[in-house]
């Protein structure tokens, strides 16, 4: 067998009483990354913004995370509510499990509440500067946060023999899969695509209207996920052969072009 990526061998570590899951410290890691990124590019919208972003987090982090449980839960409903499923494991976000779709779709939609309150008392651009800001941030974040799954020993590919494979205990194979030994990363895939959209997006805000930024982001993020998503053998609900999110990429991919293009015809930078 050819080298290939080991999945690691612990995933918690216990300081005295306090048990600390690696999946969740790569999410508050990368929350963290997106705050600080938001705050350093909100504020070149203006001297009075800061802590503007840090405000919003404080409602629109926690929204987030319930946002994208909840869509994990609902779209895998038989791994909790199913024979032998345990309901409870529902609430057990440090185990893995959160879809970015539900996360954020309540997490902005949180933020812009609480950014039209905020407004009512301090002099703000609008919203559509705040979510661009936001973005390369965002997507920090989510590549970090798949590290968490490498860490868990989850949302791995297909079988695949190469060097850069990834070794999964037999423990963690799914049904049908025993026999093989290592597959596709797709944590790292999605990783490496995040990180080189925030690339982009960095070097594209000055040259974009407002808004721009933020949908490319979510265009540009839906294009990889449909190519990643078709590799991934972890059970999810089918829609004519094709998984849920693959279905989800496509829709939400072709509305953000769209908006994206909607936003290019407007005169000025908005």
């Amino acid at each position: 067998m050819l080298r290939s990526i080991p999945t690691p061998t612990i995933s918690v570590v216990e300081i005295g009483p306090l048990t600390v899951h690696f999946y969740a410290l790569c999410i508050i890691t990368g929350i963290a990354i997106a705050i600080w990124m938001g705050e350093v590019r909100f504020r070149k919208n203006g001297e009075n913004l800061q802590g503007v972003v840090s405000d919003i987090a404080m409602w629109s982090v926690p929204a987030g995370i319930i946002g994208g449980r909840i869509y994990h839960v609902l779209t895998s409903p038989d791994q909790y509510f199913g024979s032998g499923g345990h309901p409870l494991d529902a609430i057990k976000i440090w185990e893995g499990g959160l879809g970015i779709w539900g996360a954020i779709s309540l997490g902005s939609v949180t933020a812009f509440f609480a950014y039209k309150n905020l407004a009512k008392s301090k002099e703000l651009p609008k919203f559509a500067f705040f979510l661009d800001a936001l973005a390369p941030g965002v997507l920090i974040a989510q590549g970090i946060g798949r590290f968490g799954n490498w860490f868990n020993g989850e949302l791995f590919g297909r079988p695949l023999n190469a060097p850069f494979a990834l070794e999964i205990p037999a423990n963690l194979r799914p049904v049908g899969f025993e026999k093989f030994e290592t597959f596709h990363p797709t944590f790292a895939y999605e990783a490496l695509w995040c990180f080189l959209i925030a690339g982009i997006l960095i070097w594209l805000t000055p040259r974009l209207k407002a808004g721009m930024t933020f949908t490319l982001y979510v265009f540009l993020y839906c294009v990889g996920r449909f190519f990643i998503e078709a590799l991934r053998i972890d059970s999810a609900h089918t829609i004519m052969g094709l998984r849920l999110n693959v279905w989800v990429s496509v829709v939400v991919g072709l509305i953000s072009l769209g908006v994206f293009a909607r936003i290019s015809r407007q005169s000025g930078r908005l």
